[in-house]
């Protein structure tokens, strides 16, 4: 992958607000692939005392977002569909990976699995981006 690319988008993710307020980190991006992670915090769980729902889905669409955005153009959702199959524990790390398995001139295919730090999948994800085609507008900052 294009090490300028990597370094934006590296650099966007750690000053962008809605990570931050969420702990969300950007670990890994390549080509049409990202890993990033987040601590299940408290303040995360819904009315049932467990994860809510949101932040789950906030871990994953920030895979999403910086895979698809990986190839230096801009990327925007289509489509998520997620299937929720097990509440995380509390204070567990968590993981989501994405990975790019179709690509045309216009829209790309994701899968993204969410992890705990023990490997145990607790949400998984279809997802559908539109692809722009104009480069992304801060790589010349």
């Amino acid at each position: 992958m294009d090490e300028k690319v990597r370094e934006a988008i590296f650099q966007k993710v750690e000053k962008e607000p809605f990570a931050q307020k969420f702990g969300i980190k950007l670990l890994e991006l390549g080509e049409g692939y990202s890993k990033v992670g987040m601590k299940f915090t408290p303040d995360m769980e819904n009315f049932l005392g467990m994860a809510h729902g949101g932040a789950l889905f906030a871990l994953i669409d920030e895979a999403f977002e910086t895979a698809s955005n990986s190839h230096g153009t801009v990327a925007v959702a289509l489509n998520m569909n997620i299937t929720y199959i097990s509440p995380p524990s509390p204070g567990s790390a968590l993981i989501a990976e994405a990975q790019e398995f179709g690509k045309t001139q216009k829209t790309a295919v994701y899968d993204i699995k969410l992890y705990d730090e023990q490997n145990h999948l607790i949400a998984s994800c279809e997802a559908l981006v539109y692809r722009k085609g104009s480069p992304l507008p801060f790589l010349n900052e």
